[in-house]
C-alpha cells in the first residue's frame, strides 16, 4: 500500500466534494490518497476554489515490533500493513477503532447497538491509483494547511504523523496521542484520538511557536458516516442555521444571473428534519454545537459535536444512484474553509470533533 501524505484543496470549482457517477466514487474532500499538496488560498472575494498541485512523499518503514513493545498494555495492538500499520483501539463493551499509520486516517469505528450486535459507523472504499498503489477513501479523514506570510512565510500542511503518547486502558478509555511538526520546528501539530464507550472524538492542538507571525489554519476533519441510503437519513437539529453551498454548474445557471446564483448559493436552514435523499454540499455558518443524524434504515443514530471550529461541513450524494453500497453514506465534519483560524505568536488552538454514539 502506498501512502504520501494528504492535505487536499477542499473544492473544485463545481463542488465541494466532486464525485463520479461511475464507481468507484473518488472524491477529493474525502479520499486519502496520501499525496501531499501545497494548498491554495480557500476563499476570496470571488469565492473561488482552486485545485490542488500535488507530489509523492515517500516515508521511512513503521516498526511494529517496536511499537508493540513500547505501547502495549492499553487497549491497543498494532498491525503492519506493507511499511505501514494500523493501531486497532477497543474497549471492553465492544467499541473498536483503527487508526492508520502515518496518516492518521480512522479507517473504522464499530460501536455496540441497542440490539447487542456492534455496527460499523463509518464508509471507507479501497480502490487502486495509476499505479497499482491501494487508496483508501472515507472514515475520519483529516486535511490540514498551516500558513503564514511575511519574512517567516511558511505553507505546510501535517501528514506524516509520529506516535507520541497512548494513556487509558481498555476498560473506559483509550487515547492515542500523534503529533508532526514542520521543518523549521515553528508549528506544532498534535492529533489526538480518544475512544470511550459511547463515543469516538478526534482533537486537534495546533501551536505557533514563531514569535512575531501570525498563523492561518485552513482545512476540516471529516466523517464519511455509513447509511442505508440517503433517502432513510436526516440531519436533526439545523433549523435557522445560515449557510452557504454551490452546485454544478449548468446551462441554465450560466444563463441566470449574478444576484439569482447568490441567491442560491446562500441561505438559512428552514428544516428541523432535514432529509438527506438530495445531493447536497453545504457549509453552515451557525449550526448548533450538536445535531443528530438519523438513519431510519437501520434504526441507530449518530451525535456530531464540535468543539473550536465556526462551521459545518455537510455532503450527501443524494438517494439517485445505482450502486447502493458506493454511495450508502454521508459526509458531516468541522471545517474552517470559509473563514480560516488565525493564531498569533506563540498561541494554541484546539478543535474537536465529536461522534456520540447513543444507541446503548
Amino acid at each position: 500500500m502506498s501512502m504520501a501524505c494528504n492535505s487536499l484543496s477542499l473544492f473544485t470549482p463545481n463542488y465541494f466534494i466532486p464525485i463520479s457517477t461511475q464507481p468507484p466514487a473518488k472524491h477529493l474532500f474525502s479520499s486519502h490518497t496520501y499525496l501531499p499538496c501545497n494548498f491554495s488560498q480557500y476563499y476570496n472575494s470571488k469565492r473561488e476554489f482552486p485545485l490542488p498541485s500535488v507530489a509523492s512523499i515517500p516515508y521511512e518503514p513503521i516498526n511494529v515490533d517496536y511499537l508493540e513493545e513500547e505501547f502495549s498494555g492499553h487497549g491497543v495492538t498494532f498491525e503492519g500493513i506493507g511499511d505501514n500499520c494500523v493501531a486497532k483501539m477497543g474497549l471492553e463493551n465492544g467499541s473498536t477503532v483503527n487508526l492508520m499509520l502515518p496518516s492518521g486516517l480512522i479507517s473504522s469505528y464499530k460501536a455496540p447497538m441497542w440490539h447487542g450486535g456492534k455496527v460499523e459507523l463509518l464508509h471507507t472504499s479501497v480502490s487502486e491509483d495509476e499505479n497499482g498503489s491501494a487508496v483508501i477513501q472515507g472514515g475520519v479523514s483529516l486535511a490540514l494547511n498551516c500558513s503564514s506570510d511575511g519574512d517567516d512565510e511558511v505553507s505546510w500542511s501535517p501528514c506524516n504523523w509520529v506516535l507520541r503518547n497512548i494513556r487509558g486502558d481498555a476498560q473506559e478509555s483509550i487515547q492515542v496521542e500523534l503529533i508532526d511538526r514542520d521543518s523549521e520546528n515553528k508549528i506544532e501539530v498534535k492529533y489526538i484520538v480518544t475512544l470511550k464507550k459511547d463515543m469516538l472524538s478526534s482533537e486537534l492542538v495546533v501551536s505557533n511557536s514563531n514569535s512575531s507571525s501570525l498563523l492561518q489554519l485552513t482545512g476540516s476533519i471529516v466523517s464519511h458516516l455509513v447509511v442505508s441510503t440517503p433517502d432513510a437519513t436526516y440531519a436533526l437539529g439545523l433549523e435557522g442555521s445560515d449557510f452557504f453551498n454551490r452546485n454544478q454548474n449548468t446551462a441554465d445557471d450560466a444563463e441566470s444571473s449574478p444576484r439569482e446564483s447568490e441567491e442560491e448559493m446562500e441561505g438559512e436552514e428552514d428544516d428541523n428534519y432535514k432529509h438527506l435523499k438530495e445531493q447536497m454540499s453545504r457549509i453552515y455558518t451557525s449550526a448548533p454545537r450538536y445535531f443528530t443524524i438519523i438513519d431510519r434504515g437501520k434504526r441507530n443514530s449518530v451525535g456530531v459535536g464540535r468543539e473550536g471550529f465556526d462551521e459545518l461541513y455537510m455532503f450527501s450524494p443524494g438517494s439517485g444512484h445505482e450502486y447502493y453500497s458506493t454511495y450508502s453514506y454521508v459526509c458531516v465534519g468541522q471545517s474552517a474553509l470559509l473563514k480560516p483560524i488565525i493564531l498569533g505568536p506563540e498561541e494554541e488552538w484546539r478543535g474537536l470533533l465529536h461522534l456520540h454514539n447513543p444507541n446503548l
